[in-house]
Formats: C-alpha cells, structure tokens, sequence
C-alpha cells in the first residue's frame, strides 16, 4: 500500500482540507480514501507531523485519545463529550481538544463518572455458584475460583467472599489496590440479597429488620427490607434485604433471629454493579461505565467513613448507576456513552461460561433449568457441601 504523493487532485485535496488527518491510499493499484484519526493517528493542529510519534515526551497523551483507549466511547464521540463540556480533569471542566493529561496521575472524569484511564486493570463479574468456595485454591480440594478464572491471562483476586452456599455477584479483579479498598471494613458498599426463608414473613418481622436486631457481636440493621410480591406461601417466603456491614453471615444470622432461617440466598448488587441477566456460572468484563461507578463508589465510601460526605460530583443528568450489556441504558452517569467490556478485545471477557453445571449428586446439568439468575427457589442448582471456609453471606 502506497500513499498518494498528488496533493492537487482527488483524495490527497481532500485530506488537506482535513488538516491532513486523512488522504488518499493505493491499495491493489485502487484509490482509497482513509481518515487517520480513526486508526489512532492524531489530527495535527498548524501543519504537525500527523503520526503517533508526536505524543509528549513526558508521557502526557490528548485527552480524547486516553479517552477512546479507556474504551468510553469512539475518539469522535469523546471529542463530542469533551466540548460539550462534559469532561473534568482534576476537577476542572475541560473543553481544549488539543489538551494533553498524564494518565497514571490526572483524575479524569465523563459526567462526574471516574474514567479508568489504565488498561491494563481488569474487573470482571461473575454469578458464583453454589457449592464453590470463594478462594482461588481451597485447601480441602473443593470447587474454587480457579474454574472460571484459569481462562484469563491476567492473575485474579476475589473482592470478599461468598459462602460457599451463597450464589451470586462476586467482583473479580487484577487491581490489587481496588480489592484492598473494596474490602476493608471502613468502606461501607451497600450489598442487596435475595432469600428464601422457612416461614410466613410479615411486615412486623420486616420492620423489626429496618430497625434493628441484637447479635452476639453488636447490633445490625438493613438498609432496606422489603417483602417479594408473589414470593409467600405457607411454608416458605421470599425477602429482598439491602446493607453495607461486611460481618460474617450477618444476613444468615439477622434472618435466623427474626425466626426466618435462610434457606437460598443470592447476591444481587454490590454498590453500583447489577447482576443483570449474567447467568449461573458466568461472568463478564466491566463495561467503561460500570468501571467507572465503581470506582466513584469507593470514593463516596471512603469520603463517608471520613465524615466528608459525598462529594458533590454528579450533576443534573442524575446519580451513577450501572448499565448491564444487552439492556440498552449504559450508564446514566456517561449517558450511555460508554462502551461494552472489553473494548481491547482481550481474551476471556465477555460472558465466560464457567465449569460444567452440577446437580447435588454430581451429574451434569443440561441447562434445560437455567433460564436467567434467578433468585432463591428459581434454580435447581444443588449445594455441594456448604464448607465453613469463606466469610461471605
């Protein structure tokens, strides 16, 4: 391929009059109009040398190119964030196109959104089964995490834990300064349960809930508590419960001393995150905005257990919430202009399907059960022995 030298007549004008971001091309002896700006080459401001070569010495990159390579959206569709006004760095709202930040330490944000700006950082999601303990490698030769994350080139951890009879949301990730903050105790995530308890719940046990139970170790309340509509029969009921302690079992054991034992129970939200239509046994890569909530989540966390409360970041287009890929929404926070996970294409993101579904007694599951991530009572998924290992729910 061979770049046309005739800059009087046909493409080679007309990437003139784009500044030189473009020109004209001889492939197979054809000419072929190309625009560099889609293929990473920057537009050149008064007559630049157009190639990547021509970044900073000092490791500053454009705004809008740090952007596309974060995976929030096309370098043009950044370019149109950028002089909506809607793009801060350290704070101060940035409309230059031609402006040059420092990744690794420049605090960029879409819509008061946190933007990942390192690539190299992974966060995935995965629908822990039942029966699996939630440690890479258990000692006692159990199903573990190493299933679903031996596929990923990159070294994984698990933020917190699930019991191994507990199923559900379960962030996975090789941000080891991420998994640290997300699991410490001053950091209070809010973390919503779907379960199925033994009993007839009423709204008084309900209320008693929002209030407040005595454990041995201290007083618990929910955040939130409601009863599923459809969920209640004679023997058993379905209860929704939201909160943010990271005490072992605590929703096993506010359950058990309202009289309600836990039968299933299933993570449904971890801050920002959704579980979605993530099926049993699968997990996904973040999306850029899913990334970016969680990351500003921690933020408001660490801010609250400070007592400087929440910054005020978020603007008029509302709070942060997650999207979920296929649900057509994105994230409220960027205005759905985030891409989906894995904008490099890297090898097992996306909805990895983990290990061979089991019944209680070993068999394979045929999958004729699966249906979505459904809560408590809605799979046929056995529990394999729930080990004592794992300080999850």
């Amino acid at each position: 391929m061979s770049r046309s030298s005739n800059d009087g007549a046909g493409g080679g004008a007309r990437g003139g009059d784009r500044g030189g971001a473009g020109g004209q091309f001889s492939v197979d002896g054809e000419a072929v109009e190309i625009d560099l700006a889609e293929w990473g080459w920057e537009r050149p401001g008064g007559g630049s040398d157009p190639s990547p070569s021509n970044e900073a010495d000092d490791g500053r990159v454009r705004l809008q190119k740090a952007l596309a390579h974060a995976g929030v959206a096309s370098r043009r569709a950044c370019e149109s964030l950028i002089t909506g006004g809607r793009v801060t760095v350290n704070g101060e709202v940035q409309r230059e196109l031609g402006s040059r930040i420092d990744p690794e330490h420049d605090d960029v944000r879409v819509d008061g959104v946190v933007v990942q700006l390192d690539v190299s950082k992974r966060y995935f999601v995965l629908n822990k089964p039942r029966g699996v303990v939630s440690t890479m490698r258990d000692e006692n030769g159990r199903p573990d995490l190493r299933e679903f994350t031996d596929r990923i080139e990159d070294r994984l951890y698990n933020v917190g834990r699930l019991d191994t009879d507990t199923s559900g949301l379960l962030i996975l990730t090789n941000d080891g300064e991420l998994a640290h903050r997300l699991a410490h105790p001053s950091f209070g995530v809010q973390k919503t349960y779907i379960a199925k308890v033994r009993g007839r719940v009423t709204p008084a046990v309900i209320q008693r809930l929002k209030d407040g139970v005595e454990l041995k170790d201290g007083p618990i309340s929910a955040d939130r508590a409601k009863l599923l509509p459809g969920g209640s029969n004679r023997s058993h009921s379905l209860v929704e419960l939201t909160l943010h302690s990271g005490r072992n079992r605590i929703v096993r054991r506010m359950l058990a001393e309202v009289g309600h034992p836990v039968e299933e129970l299933v993570r449904r939200q971890f801050g920002p995150l959704h579980l979605g239509t993530l099926r049993v046994g699968e997990m996904r890569e973040l999306s850029a905005a899913e990334r970016g909530a969680l990351l500003s989540a921690i933020e408001d966390g660490e801010a609250a257990a400070a007592g400087e409360g929440s910054r005020p970041r978020r603007d008029a287009r509302g709070a942060v919430t997650a999207g979920r890929p296929g649900d057509g929404a994105g994230a409220r926070g960027m205005r759905g202009a985030a891409a989906k996970g894995n904008p490099h294409n890297r090898r097992g993101a996306q909805a990895v399907s983990g290990r061979k579904r089991r019944s209680v007694g070993g068999a394979a599951d045929t999958g004729g059960k699966r249906g979505g991530p459904a809560g408590p009572g809605g799979g046929k998924r056995g529990n394999a022995g729930g080990g004592k290992k794992g300080g999850g729910r």
